[in-house]
C-alpha cells in the first residue's frame, strides 16, 4: 500500500511512518522543506515539497496513485493563545485541509486515493463535564470546538469522491511531545498533582493505539466519519495524576489551582481545567483491540518503568 502523510515529522506522523514501513507499506511524506523532511523521516520514505499548505494545494504527483492519505498537519494547540496564535491554530488546520481536498478532488477517478484519514480532536465536543460522549454527541461552542468543526467540514468536502475518516484524537501519551511531556518535569520533581480540583476527564490514548486506530481507518472500508481515538477507560485529571506519581515513584498530591493555570496559559488553560469523557465507541464496534487499554500499564510502557 502507498500512503501519503502530511505532518510526517511530528510525534504521530513519525510513529505512523515507522509502523507503516514495518508492515511493508511505502510512505510518501509531504513537507514544507523537502530536504529537512528527508533528514527527519529517513531514506525509506519518498518526500515531496508542499511549501505553502495554507496557500496552495500539494503537488498532484505526490497524491496520484496513492492508496490512502493521512492528514496530520496543524499548529500546536498547547501554547499561550493570542489573537495571532489562535489564527495560526485555525488556519493551519482549515486552510491546509481545504487545499489538500482541492488537490484530491482534481485527480482523475482512477488516480485518486480511496481514503482520506484526516486528523481531528476530542476538542470537538467542548467542555462536557462527566457526560459520556460517543461520536454522535454534538459539537461544543468554545474556540477549539469551533476550530475542529471547521476542520472536519473541510475534510468532508472530499466525501463525494472518496471515503473520509475523522480521527478525533484525545490526549496522546508519549514522552516526546504533547501534554505528558509538559507534565513530566513537574512530577519528576515531586511537585505534580491534580489541576483545578482534578474532576475533569482526560480522554487519554497511548501513541501505539493512535497509530493502530489510523491504520484501522486506512485499511477498513467500513470506517468513515468521526472516530473517537481514545482509550476505553478515560480517567479524571486526579486519577491521571495519582497514577503518574505512582509510576514515577513521586508524590502527586500538590493541587494546582485553576487560577494559576490561567495566569500561566491564559485562555488555553481551558484545555487543562475542562475536559471530555469521550469513549471509543466506533473503534470498539469495529473490534479494534487496544494495545494499552489501562492507564497505569500505558504510562509504564511510555516511560519505560
Amino acid at each position: 500500500m502507498r500512503v501519503v502523510i502530511t505532518g510526517a515529522t511530528g510525534t504521530i506522523g513519525a510513529a505512523l511512518t515507522s509502523a507503516l514501513h514495518a508492515r511493508g507499506d511505502s510512505v510518501v511524506a509531504l513537507s514544507r522543506d523537502a530536504d529537512r523532511g528527508r533528514a527527519l523521516v529517513g531514506a525509506d520514505a519518498e518526500v515531496h515539497a508542499w511549501p505553502d499548505p495554507l496557500g496552495a494545494p500539494p503537488p498532484a504527483d505526490a497524491l496520484r496513485g496513492a492508496d490512502a492519505v493521512v492528514h496530520l498537519l496543524g499548529e500546536p494547540v498547547a501554547q499561550r493563545w493570542t489573537d495571532a496564535s489562535k489564527r495560526r491554530i485555525r488556519e493551519s488546520r482549515v486552510l491546509s485541509t481545504r487545499n489538500l481536498v482541492t488537490a484530491l478532488s482534481a485527480l482523475a477517478d482512477g488516480e485518486r486515493p480511496a481514503v482520506l484519514v484526516s486528523q481531528s480532536a476530542t476538542g470537538y465536543y467542548g467542555p462536557q463535564g462527566d457526560e459520556p460522549l460517543d461520536e454522535s454527541a454534538p459539537a461544543g461552542s468554545d474556540f477549539l470546538a469551533e476550530v475542529v468543526t471547521a476542520w472536519e467540514y473541510e475534510a468532508r468536502q472530499a466525501e463525494p469522491k472518496l471515503r473520509v475518516a475523522l480521527t478525533r484524537t484525545g490526549v496522546v501519551l508519549s514522552p516526546d511531545g504533547g501534554a505528558l511531556a509538559k507534565m513530566l518535569p513537574f512530577f519528576k520533581l515531586g511537585i505534580g498533582g491534580p489541576v483545578a480540583g482534578g474532576r475533569q476527564y482526560v480522554p487519554w490514548i497511548h501513541l501505539d493505539d493512535v497509530v493502530g486506530a489510523v491504520e484501522c481507518a486506512v485499511d477498513d472500508a467500513a470506517v468513515s466519519g468521526p472516530i473517537n481515538v481514545t482509550a476505553p477507560n478515560p480517567a479524571t485529571n486526579a486519577q491521571l495524576s495519582t497514577v503518574l506519581g505512582r509510576v514515577l515513584h513521586r508524590p502527586a498530591v500538590l493541587p494546582v489551582p485553576g487560577f494559576a493555570i490561567k495566569l500561566l496559559y491564559g485562555e488555553m488553560a481551558e484545555m487543562v481545567t475542562t475536559g471530555q469523557r469521550a469513549g471509543p465507541s466506533k473503534l470498539q464496534q469495529l473490534g479494534y483491540r487496544f494495545a494499552h487499554p489501562e492507564l497505569e500499564e500505558a504510562l509504564r510502557d511510555v516511560l519505560g518503568s
